[in-house]
């Protein structure tokens, strides 16, 4: 016997300006609306329902509160706006649910999780869960104050970490920590190592683990793998509470064809384009968003809203912004849709870029939104009223290519490609850049960072230390991948923990030394920070003595007693009296030396500092001679 639901007139939690703004494109807060909330109505506990299917002819709400019966309650429509919607009494937290669809098309049924949901079922189980986000979050001091620890001048160096392999615990069937156990863990070591951020993998619910969470289901979900909505947030908070910003990747450029979840929805392409050529990713098999359809913007741009807000994200992180602008992304000639005006840029997700940015900042004036951009789209870190796109940073992923690219040549050869190292400044200052060297550097058999670097163990470990001191010597935030500091030796495996146990030898613990020392080097100095995102602190002394392979900068940030000089050589033979022009006859102090014995190097210095001479070099009145350890980086302050 049919027990239909509430008249949504009487439980409706959609307001008529609602309906407007979601059916606009303009509603950035709709997961306040649609989905599964908790709800007394008239004294009864239980559920109200709703969910976008604008080409049903009938929906309900099926779950573990009426035996997966999709008679029991039935939903209402409210009308053209294509939302069903109703009230489930006794439908309590921690029920199981999911919306039975049956469409007008082609008589299609479907039974499909929440796209608004909370919560839902552990992976392989795919239902939704009635939830509630009530926390006491215990993060005042730092949401008050970390505008100044995320502006372009603040040090910001990012420890990138996928959960479910950062740590594990072996003798529990190897399985991964929960969010609860991570917390205080992950946050000792990110202290201890001076990282000021971190920068989690996507945590949005996915149903195959192999994807890293980067084909996403669950917009408003953390996976259920590590624990609840609740333990999530316990995560974040205790990170917050220690001063450790939050990162999370977000992934609005495409979702995977799982049956439970958005593709096909209401037997028709709802989320994603209709047409194969525009919305079928060709990379990775999955569906591309229509970002024409306003419902579809009003779905991601509140997801965004909702992870900043909710959870208290201090950045999105958003993932494959260069095959959202272009139409002819990994496209062959005949495989893709020209724009309106014949051209190969996708309008309509330029203008949701755009949107996102434009939203999320009015709302959130401290937060950081940085794009993985891999090609020469302009101003993608510039406002949106000079033409940018909006974002507040972009990952430097010619700089990543390069400079690996570099490393992996023998010495001997260097010299041939020394521009490899020096190209970047051409247009280091056309973006706010972050300097990644990312998972995406340590998977699909392209092995891990020592294993990229040539030469026998002494010469792979120099040449570690070397790429990680010329990383920060370069103007722009850092972000590294779990492992790399302290030099994992095999490819990264999303099943599997880090390699911890190599920290028992010497070689691996100088690498995490040397990160330790450059990240408090990066806090400490403002040459090495403050003017990131500046031509003003930037400036080479010499970037073509390609014959040596030896480079040498100044950054400068605050007073000139502040200056920094760093030389790298990046040759395995030392290079006694290399002079080095500088702009002041001072005292020359050696802050950082990536050959010294505590890292595992030859010990090879300038014995704490060297002496501005009046002897010209470089076009410069005054310099120093050095002594340049093989495969070394030295930092020099002026005093």
């Amino acid at each position: 016997m049919t027990n239909p639901v509430a008249s949504p007139r009487e439980t409706s939690l959609i307001m008529a300006e609602d309906l407007h703004l979601f059916n606009e494109g303009t509603h950035y807060r709709v997961y306040q609306k649609l989905g599964a909330h908790l709800l007394n109505k008239n004294g009864e506990q239980g559920t109200a329902f709703s969910v976008w299917a604008p080409n049903a002819r009938e929906v309900s709400v099926i779950g573990s509160f009426n035996g997966w019966d999709r008679h029991t309650h039935k939903l209402q429509s409210r009308g053209s706006s294509g939302i069903w919607e109703g009230f489930v009494p006794r439908a309590d937290k921690g029920a199981l649910y999911k919306f039975h669809i049956r469409s007008h098309h082609h008589g299609h049924v479907a039974d499909k999780a929440d796209p608004y949901g909370i919560f839902h079922e552990k992976p392989p189980r795919t239902a939704s869960v009635v939830w509630d986000l009530n926390y006491e979050w215990g993060d005042q001091d730092w949401m008050r104050t970390r505008a100044g620890k995320q502006s372009l001048h603040a040090p910001i160096s990012i420890y990138e970490v996928h959960l479910g392999s950062w740590m594990r615990v072996p003798e529990e069937h190897n399985r991964p920590l929960t969010y609860r156990e991570t917390a205080p863990r992950l946050a000792e070591y990110v202290q201890l190592m001076g990282f000021t951020h971190v920068e989690f993998l996507p945590v949005m619910e996915h149903p195959f683990y192999g994807s890293w969470g980067y084909q996403t289901t669950g917009y408003f979900a953390p996976t259920s793998r590590y624990g609840t909505p609740q333990d999530f947030m316990y995560l974040i908070d205790y990170l917050h509470q220690r001063g450790i910003g939050v990162i999370l990747d977000w992934v609005p450029s495409h979702f995977p064809s799982d049956a439970h979840g958005l593709a096909y929805f209401d037997g028709t392409h709802l989320f994603e384009h209709a047409d194969w050529r525009k919305g079928f990713h060709p990379d990775w098999q999955t569906y591309i968003f229509n970002y024409g359809r306003n419902e579809v913007r009003s779905f991601l741009l509140s997801s965004g809203m909702f992870w900043l807000e909710k959870y208290h994200a201090d950045g999105l992180r958003v993932d494959a912004v260069a095959s959202m602008l272009y139409l002819d992304y990994s496209r062959k000639q005949g495989e893709w849709i020209p724009n309106k005006f014949g051209g190969r840029e996708n309008l309509e997700a330029i203008d949701f870029l755009r949107q996102l940015n434009a939203e999320a900042y009015k709302e959130h004036r401290d937060i950081q939104t940085i794009a993985e951009e891999s090609t020469a789209w302009p101003m993608v870190s510039r406002p949106i009223y000079v033409g940018g796109l909006g974002f507040g940073m972009k990952w430097d992923m010619g700089w990543m290519h390069d400079t690996l690219s570099y490393f992996s040549h023998d010495p001997i050869h260097r010299k041939f490609h020394h521009n490899l190292l020096t190209f970047r400044m051409l247009y280091g200052f056309t973006e706010n850049f972050v300097l990644p060297l990312s998972h995406d550097e340590v998977v699909h058999g392209k092995g891990s960072l020592i294993g990229k670097m040539p030469g026998d163990e002494w010469q792979r470990f120099a040449n570690l230390r070397l790429l990680f001191g010329y990383m920060f010597a370069q103007p722009g935030k850092k972000l590294l991948f779990m492992g790399g500091e302290f030099g994992q030796v095999r490819e990264w495996a999303h099943d599997t923990s880090l390699e911890w146990h190599v920290l028992q030898y010497p070689v691996h613990i100088g690498i995490q030394k040397w990160v330790e020392q450059l990240n408090r080097a990066y806090r400490e100095q403002p040459a090495l920070h403050h003017l990131d995102n500046d031509p003003s602190g930037f400036e080479w002394v010499d970037c073509n003595d390609t014959a040596a392979s030896v480079v040498s900068l100044l950054r400068k940030g605050g007073s000139p007693q502040q200056t920094i000089l760093v030389v790298c050589n990046f040759a395995p033979v030392v290079r006694e009296a290399y002079r080095v022009g500088v702009p002041s006859d001072g005292y020359w102090r050696e802050l950082l030396n990536s050959d010294a014995s505590e890292y595992g190097g030859s010990g090879v210095g300038n014995l704490g500092g060297v002496k501005g001479e009046a002897k010209p070099a470089h076009g410069r009145p005054w310099s120093v001679s050095l002594r340049l350890p093989p495969l070394g980086a030295l930092f020099f302050r002026a005093e």
